[in-house]
């Protein structure tokens, strides 16, 4: 058996405040400061799960629901660009209204309870044309990105259109507002002006003047009314980083298509290289001022490490096609908290289309699809939940619920990790983090760009000052492939120590005098609890059992079951655990319905708002929801469907529901392979919440028409292509909606051998193929109190 060891000398943080020019109080009272090590709420930590979600990109008549889901997965703040060439597209014209609405798009964040950062540019990339510089600003007599007066005469003004539009919903006014990010990759990342592409592609400047074109930036915006408690900027790359001033953030992503931008870079190189993302580091130590991806201008335990782009997924770049593999993402966030982050960032959490324009028709970076920026996120671009946001939602639950004793731990390495090889996948790569000989263990079997497989026949030995905690205490360790973990040792379950558990904690909830710990057994592992047996004075477990070792009491969950371990404890006080399989940990969710806090089980996203639950099943008419507690009264009326039955399962109660099967009428017809022209009866799309139109085809580039107006269209990567169907509705039944894939050309000539001004291109060979066209319901099953 490989035995892996780490050793926790010293797990104590040097925490400190006050050295930071950022904070804030509210009119109720409430601050917002920061120590050293992370963000707190009124002196206490406080552990912040951003996501970015772009107004802009999205059609407004759809933000509540989806911010809604946001908040669901666990995400508290909610961080978005604001495109200046989207609210200024014509010099002097600005627009806030539709999809542009950022006041709405805030207070409706507010409504939920969900905080706000605004990344107010004025370059701001994100795959937008010219980065969201207008076009306008090109080939004027001055220098973007630059102290240049000409060029700061025009930030003053957006700064303070936008100013206009976030007035009273500032922290310090009652409102969500707590941040502002200024600039974005500043001296370090550019875009391509939209005007030239195709020419002479030139590019804007990458940025001058560094901290004194930030900080005046900053003035800028506090003169204009732009006054939050947090200002922020981008790290990495070198980017420009003014501290005390403002905190710099960080990020990581797994797929790097921009390597493929140009066809004369990155000559040579045919496969996505393996990142060394997913190797353990420390990101919040002096000792180790510099690592992969973190070179920061500062001592690192200065200032908190916090992340604002985490890979949530990656846009599809026209040079480079990738399947994104889920996983990925809640194996970042669990790097990114293992080397110490305490806010953590997702790029995107929720994915988008691109709007159209009016001086340009098309918005989107040159490299990318005109209208789709989905982003592979882990909410999709017509509301699709992935499995990345149910994985990192489990992660969300423990970060938060425990997130005064989580933000005190210390990242602790096995040893020097910076030569540390990602093709190197045999070895099992672990961290952990302490405080006060408790912790988590982090473990990792997820590389990008490498073929994964399991890891067995091992176990991990934390030696902490006075004691050695193996894991497992007996038998061997299992990770399987592509999986991940985080795994409590010394934790206290209500006076009983847990020493270690080979399963991964997600929350606890408190039901009249017993506490509930809801755990998950990662993919590959074995569930084990060992307790100390001097804490436990009785045990009763279903589908388990128990034994002792080292005065320890183990106890063994069932692999294939959900499992209940009661205990109570030497005190007297009576404790649950509740185990999980990794797949029933997918349907897990917690939240306040009805004044309490519950735990819920249900094959639907869920959707929590005020006493109102809404689930929402997409071409799945039974819907299963799992209580507990249960509803004091009854489930209540339900509309979208209707209660089926009811009955008692272990700690929860079931309701069955079911809805009227509805099918979505779409006649395709194929004009030729690459050609589809799809018709849409009257009334096909009533009775559902939205119609996802799947299209399998092979080819180039997919595209949608509604009456000759490109609607949506697709990079080809062997998945399906999905568009949501219900936002075109009045168009699509009236005019349908046709199709055409652009194909891949093989063996392609330009001829331009003419005498007169003349060129074709021919092709030995052309694929392009329809291959089928379907449309799946998304249902909606609403429940209220009676």
């Amino acid at each position: 058996m490989k035995n892996y060891r780490i050793v926790v000398s010293e797990d104590k943080k040097n925490i400190f405040s006050g050295h930071m020019k950022l904070g804030g109080v509210n009119p109720s009272g409430e601050r917002i400061s920061f120590t050293n090590y992370y963000m707190e709420k009124n002196g206490d930590p406080f552990f912040g799960i951003c996501g970015e979600f772009h107004f802009s990109r999205y059609d407004e008549r759809y933000w509540e629901d989806e911010i809604i889901k946001m908040k669901m997965g666990g995400v508290n703040i909610v961080t978005t660009y604001i495109f200046w060439n989207l609210h200024e597209e014509v010099e002097g014209v600005f627009e806030w209204k539709g999809n542009k609405d950022l006041r709405t798009f805030i207070q409706l964040c507010d409504q939920h309870g969900l905080y706000v950062m605004i990344r107010i540019g004025p370059f701001c990339h994100g795959e937008i044309r010219n980065g969201g510089m207008p076009e306008w600003l090109f080939g004027r007599p001055f220098e973007v990105r630059s102290n240049d007066e000409g060029y700061m005469v025009y930030v003053r003004r957006l700064y303070a259109e936008i100013s206009l539009q976030v007035q009273g919903l500032l922290y310090k006014d009652g409102g969500p507002v707590i941040g502002t990010q200024i600039e974005n990759e500043h001296n370090h990342s550019s875009a391509q002006w939209g005007l030239t592409v195709g020419v002479n592609n030139m590019w804007l400047s990458g940025g001058s003047d560094g901290n004194a074109h930030m900080l005046q930036l900053k003035d800028m915006a506090l003169e204009a009314g732009i006054d939050t408690p947090i200002y922020t900027c981008t790290g990495w790359g070198g980017a420009t980083t003014p501290v005390p001033d403002m905190l710099p953030l960080w990020g990581g992503y797994a797929y790097w298509p921009w390597i493929y931008y140009e066809t004369d870079r990155f000559e040579g190189v045919k496969e996505h290289p393996a990142t060394p993302e997913y190797i353990f580091r420390d990101k919040h130590n002096n000792a180790i001022p510099k690592s992969y991806n973190f070179e920061p201008f500062y001592s690192p335990e200065d200032y908190p490490y916090a992340c604002c782009e985490m890979g949530g997924g990656m846009v599809q770049f026209y040079k480079y096609r990738f399947e994104f593999p889920y996983n990925s993402v809640p194996a970042m966030s669990v790097m990114k908290t293992a080397e110490g982050c305490n806010i953590l960032g997702y790029y995107m959490y929720h994915g988008g289309s691109n709007p159209k324009g009016k001086v340009n028709l098309f918005t989107n970076d040159l490299a990318t699809p005109k209208i789709s920026y989905d982003f592979n996120a882990m909410i999709g671009e017509f509301g699709q939940v992935r499995e990345s946001y149910k994985r990192t939602k489990l992660q969300h639950y423990l970060f938060t619920e425990f997130q005064n004793s989580f933000a005190l731990t210390k990242t602790i390495l096995p040893g020097d990790t910076s030569e540390n090889d990602p093709y190197e996948v045999d070895t099992l790569r672990y961290a952990v983090r302490s405080h006060e000989g408790a912790g988590f263990l982090f473990l990792n079997n997820f590389q990008d760009h490498v073929d994964n497989h399991d890891l067995q026949d091992m176990n991990v030995s934390i030696e902490l000052p006075g004691e050695t905690i193996t894991i497992p205490g007996q038998g061997e360790l299992t990770l399987g492939s592509e999986s991940f973990a985080i795994l409590p040792y010394n934790f206290d379950l209500a006076g009983i120590t847990l020493k270690y558990a080979t399963a991964q904690l997600i929350t606890k909830l408190d039901v009249e005098d017993v506490r509930y710990y809801f755990f998950f057994t990662p993919e590959g592992m074995k569930g084990t609890y060992a307790l100390q047996t001097d804490d436990v004075t009785s045990i009763e477990v279903d589908y388990g059992h128990t034994k002792h070792l080292n005065h320890m009491t183990i106890i063994e969950v069932d692999e294939q079951n959900s499992s209940i371990a009661r205990l109570v404890s030497a005190e007297g006080k009576k404790v649950v655990i509740y185990t999980m399989t990794s797949e029933q940990s997918l349907e897990f969710w917690k939240a306040d319905i009805r004044g309490k806090q519950r735990v819920l089980f249900t094959n639907a996203n869920l959707l929590v708002s005020g006493n109102e639950i809404k689930l929402e099943s997409t071409d799945q008419e039974e819907v299963t929801l799992r209580v507990f507690p249960d509803f004091e009264d009854s489930l209540g009326s339900v509309s979208g469907g209707k209660l089926a039955e009811t009955s008692e399962d272990g700690l929860f109660k079931t309701y069955k529901l079911l809805v009227p099967k509805k099918e979505i009428i779409c006649k395709s017809t194929k004009v030729k392979n690459e050609r589809a022209v799809l018709e849409f009866e009257s009334g096909s799309l009533d009775g559902v919440k939205e119609a996802l139109l799947q299209i399998d085809y092979s080819g180039d580039i997919g595209y949608a028409f509604i009456d000759g107006d490109l609607i949506h269209d697709n990079f080809c990567n062997t998945t399906t292509w999905e568009i949501g169907l219900k936002r075109f509705e009045e168009q699509l039944l009236e005019k349908g909606m046709y199709l055409y894939v652009s194909p891949i050309r093989k063996g392609t000539v330009v001829n331009s051998n003419t005498t007169m001004a003349g060129w074709n291109e021919t092709a030995t060979e052309l694929i392009a193929d329809i291959a089928s066209i379907r449309a799946v319901p998304v249902y909606e099953i609403v429940i209220r109190p009676n």
